[in-house]
């Protein structure tokens, strides 16, 4: 698209610039549809766990139920605490939303389709997702409110306590695939196990790192049953608490673009991304995009099931489990992804 613009009288820059907007467009309102989307999902699962029904009035299926609550909160009227910041407290919104779609531009959804195919898209990732943290903070400190605050306080330790682990797993992947690159790491994968098997998460040096990426993907995602932030029976709603209207709904669009790209993470990184499960030639003719949707779509299923069954860990046992667990495991296993690249490279030392 870019090469053909730039050829048209629009001229290399303009053309230039014209795609590049309607690439982020083409990113971002696919992005907005499936976010209002997995929400359904999420209340179905949750609904199915607990033998609920779950959405099934508006529209066919139910299947227009976010549609109806985003109008909701769009016809609502926005309140401002009278002691607040206001023009912090109208920011945060903005920040955790928009850097929630930041990171989408290195994406690969399938080969070739990918907004900007950058040789660093693991680091640019890693210093996006650490900017998460200030909306929450933010808002929590301009609502000049005791619950907010106590939450953006748990927000900051609890983003910061993962992604420790999370930067330290992804240097193990990085190592074993020899590459910053998102489509490269991809690649790598191809054919890994027996030559067969399109994922380095059955890989048993890397199936660790996997289960904790996941799991430490829940916590930094704030994700039940490591939702601390919004724990309804101490902190009402956590930095949400003073919010409505519009910008409350741009934390929850944010808080689930956020977690869809943990999905994705999950997949591109250890399950093959947009290649087939198996290298089997005629999956090859299944377009990259569907295998990439439907395996994040498992993740996300992963995600609901957790939710739905598992108990919310008190805050001394999730600060355990991010620094005197995960964390000396990620290490370790950075030395030894590194001692087994090094001897598959150079082989035995004499």
């Amino acid at each position: 698209m870019t090469e053909y613009l730039q050829s048209t009288f629009l001229g290399p820059e303009i053309g230039w610039l014209v795609a590049t907007l309607a690439l982020i467009l083409l990113i971002a309102l696919p992005l907005m549809l499936a976010v209002a989307m997995i929400i359904y999902v999420d209340r179905k699962i949750i609904a199915a766990v607990a033998l609920r029904r779950g959405p099934n009035v508006v529209g066919p299926f139910g299947l227009l139920q976010s549609f109806a609550d985003g109008l909701k909160v769009f016809l609502q009227e926005t309140i401002i605490p009278s002691g607040a910041n206001k023009g912090l407290f109208l920011l945060a919104p903005i920040i955790t939303f928009t850097v929630a779609l930041l990171a989408w531009a290195v994406i690969p959804f399938s080969e070739e389709m990918v907004l900007a195919n950058i040789n660093i898209g693991v680091l640019y990732i890693l210093a996006i997702s650490s900017l998460g943290v200030y909306g929450v903070v933010i808002s929590g400190w301009a609502s000049n409110s005791k619950y907010p605050f106590f939450s953006a306080m748990r927000a900051a330790a609890q983003m910061i306590s993962y992604e420790v682990s999370i930067g330290f797993i992804l240097i193990s992947v990085v190592l074993f695939a020899g590459t910053f690159n998102l489509n490269e790491i991809i690649k790598a994968q191809e054919g890994h196990i027996f030559g067969f098997v399109n994922a380095y998460g059955v890989n048993p040096l890397l199936f660790p790192m996997a289960v904790m990426f996941l799991i430490s993907s829940m916590a930094e995602t704030a994700r039940a049953p490591f939702d601390l932030t919004e724990a309804e029976s101490e902190l009402v709603a956590g930095y949400q608490t003073e919010y409505s209207s519009m910008s409350f709904a741009l934390f929850w669009l944010g808080e689930y673009a956020n977690i869809l790209l943990m999905c994705a993470l999950n997949v591109i990184l250890f399950w093959g991304g947009w290649l087939p499960p198996v290298d089997w030639e005629p999956l090859y003719a299944v377009p990259g995009i569907i295998w990439l949707f439907l395996k994040m779509f498992m993740i996300f299923f992963i995600f609901s099931w957790a939710w739905a069954t598992v108990p919310r860990y008190r805050y001394d046992q999730l600060m355990r489990l991010g620094w005197k667990v995960f964390l000396p495991i990620s290490i370790f296993w950075v030395f030894l992804v590194s001692g087994y690249v090094m001897i598959d490279k150079f082989g035995w030392p004499l």
